[in-house]
């Protein structure tokens, strides 16, 4: 068994593997908007117990339901209970089955599920405001840093990631000839044996994992080279939009207060993956606040520092639409995002906004 994490790399495998039949289960929206927002608006009120579909394991990346669930902010929102289902999953098939009200999957997956199946769902809010795919290196090897440093290099790519990686070829004006693409899984033993100059990461997993071994690493993050695109994005259908419109608003007040207090604390929020949430899973104490601290470099960003959490731009979307298009994915931003009820609830509670400790 290898040192490493053997991290699934879920944006691009869900290319492939969205299934009609999890589409087949969904229902048309019903009732209206206006409807919904005509319930009252009664923080008193309750809203039941309702499934959160996770991306991943229960480990660092969700700090933030770990506290709003430990902190009381889903019971403060009228929630009986928020259940936390683990991953690996894209969490498409889970809200559409109804076997989760919401997921949070990412913005290639839920365009893919769009585009290529028509599934009605939107995206209601992103915890990253970037992606965190990255041509990992070594600083004494490959040393990638710029998009010329690919050219003549030998990079590890995983199948699922292929489209993503040819996307950012295209994006960077770099044809496929000019440099060696080597079939890799997702342990990075090829890097530091020297197969590979480059290999596909996370910059919040094993570029972590590799620089703990003792290795300087360089990182070429897809995001700051032509590939923006939100990710840990919370997904639901067109239908619970319309017919639990205040209970979604409560969600997201609760999920503001909880990434408030990870982007303060990341020792508090690795804490609880390590001995309470993930207390199961033997996760690496020492890795998983170095996972904190990376993953709220891609949360506390100038945008969110002034709209707010989970914010995400007109040019943002125009970004993300960009990127989708380029791997293939044509979607438009207004039937991608819909960004109304984060702005209802900043509207609601102004003070939100302000999480900077």
């Amino acid at each position: 068994m290898s040192r490493f994490s053997t991290r699934r790399a879920r944006v691009a495998t869900s290319l492939a593997a969205l299934t009609l039949s999890a589409l087949a289960l969904s229902a048309c929206a019903g009732g209206s908007a206006d409807e919904a927002t005509a319930a009252a608006d009664d923080e008193s009120a309750s809203h039941g117990d309702i499934t959160l579909q996770l991306s991943w394991i229960k480990n660092e990346e969700f700090a933030g339901e770990y506290f709003a669930d430990s902190e009381g902010y889903y019971t403060e929102a009228g929630f009986d209970s928020v259940t936390l289902v683990p991953g690996p999953s894209g969490g498409i098939p889970e809200i559409m089955s109804g076997t989760a009200d919401i997921s949070i999957s990412d913005a290639v997956q839920a365009g893919a599920a769009i585009a290529n199946e028509g599934a009605p769902i939107k995206i209601i809010g992103a915890t990253f405001q970037a992606n965190p795919f990255t041509v990992l290196s070594l600083a004494d090897g490959g040393d990638i840093a710029t998009p010329e440093d690919l050219k003549g290099k030998k990079i590890g790519v995983q199948d699922s990631n292929m489209t993503l990686f040819n996307a950012l070829l295209d994006a960077n004006d770099i044809d496929p000839s000019e440099l060696t693409i080597v079939p890799v899984q997702y342990d990075p033993a090829p890097l530091l044996n020297g197969e590979v100059d480059g290999f596909m990461a996370y910059l919040t997993n094993e570029a972590i994992s590799v620089e703990m071994e003792g290795f300087a690493t360089t990182n070429f993050p897809l995001a700051e080279n032509g590939m923006p695109f939100v990710a840990e994005v919370f997904i639901v259908t067109d239908e619970k939009i319309a017919s639990d419109r205040e209970m979604l608003k409560a969600f997201l007040a609760a999920e503001i207060k909880g990434w408030t207090d990870a982007v303060n604390d990341a020792e508090a929020g690795a804490a609880l993956a390590v001995d309470v949430y993930g207390k199961d899973l033997g996760l690496d104490p020492e890795k998983a606040v170095a996972g904190s601290v990376a993953q709220n470099l891609l949360i506390d960003t100038e945008e969110t520092r002034e709209n707010g959490l989970f914010t995400v731009s007109e040019k943002l979307q125009k970004e993300t639409i960009a990127t989708l298009e380029r791997a293939g994915i044509t979607v438009t931003a207004d039937v991608l995002f819909d960004m109304s009820l984060l702005a209802e609830v900043y509207e609601q509670y102004p003070e939100l906004i302000a999480y900077a400790g």
